[in-house]
């Protein structure tokens, strides 16, 4: 399946071929292709991709560091298991690191940015709760925040994050409520108040809603 990127984010560019295995393998896990506990093996992989077992061995070592493979010495590599834990632990580092990415915008984003952010979140409030385009708009929306923070490292970070979470970042609310806590997070932006924005952020990572 193949779909537009979102505004506001480039191709990919892959300098060798353990990247490109790495990026595919990374799809395949993510968009369920491959289901936890399922065994990846070298040899296999590298025939449907076209490509010796070394990108392969090297691109399983990428994605084992990244949390969606395990590598055990007996099994070889495997799709990794995602538990209630490991998925509330992600979900707190998010808030924290979220929070912070969110301070630090405010002191530095431009209304011009802040325009960027009510329209990508328009885009989101038509969208119904079962609209498939719906994870990559927010996913959108969340990187536009952490480039407004104007901090490679917590970009970094935060790609390495999402990557980890098997087919995203998951919530029990309704899309409506996410498009209220995006427009309050926007309003403490554009206030430039860093505390309050941190706060919406925090709050909406970790599943609140206000009144």
């Amino acid at each position: 399946m193949t779909s537009e990127p979102m505004a506001g984010f480039s191709a990919p560019v892959f300098s060798s071929k353990a990247d490109v295995v790495c990026a595919l393998m990374r799809q395949m896990i993510i968009g369920g292709e491959v289901q936890p506990g399922d065994a990846l093996r070298q040899r296999d992989i590298g025939a449907k991709f076209g490509v010796s077992q070394t990108p392969v061995r090297e691109a399983l070592k990428r994605l084992e560091s990244e949390g969606l493979v395990t590598i055990d010495p007996h099994r070889g590599a495997v799709v990794a298991k995602s538990s209630v834990g490991m998925q509330r632990e992600n979900a707190d580092i998010r808030a924290a690191l979220e929070a912070l990415g969110a301070k630090f915008a405010a002191a530095v984003i431009t209304d011009e940015q802040i325009a960027e952010l009510r329209a990508l979140n328009a885009v989101m409030k038509d969208m119904s709760d079962d609209d498939p385009r719906y994870a990559e708009a927010n996913r959108a929306f969340h990187f536009k925040v952490y480039e407004c923070a104007e901090s490679p490292i917590l970009l970094s970070i935060m790609r390495l994050l999402w990557q980890s979470i098997l087919h995203g970042p998951m919530t029990a609310r309704k899309h409506g409520d996410s498009f209220l806590q995006h427009e309050r997070l926007i309003d403490a932006l554009e206030k430039r108040d860093g505390e309050l924005a941190g706060q919406m952020m925090r709050e909406h990572i970790l599943g609140h809603s206000h009144d």
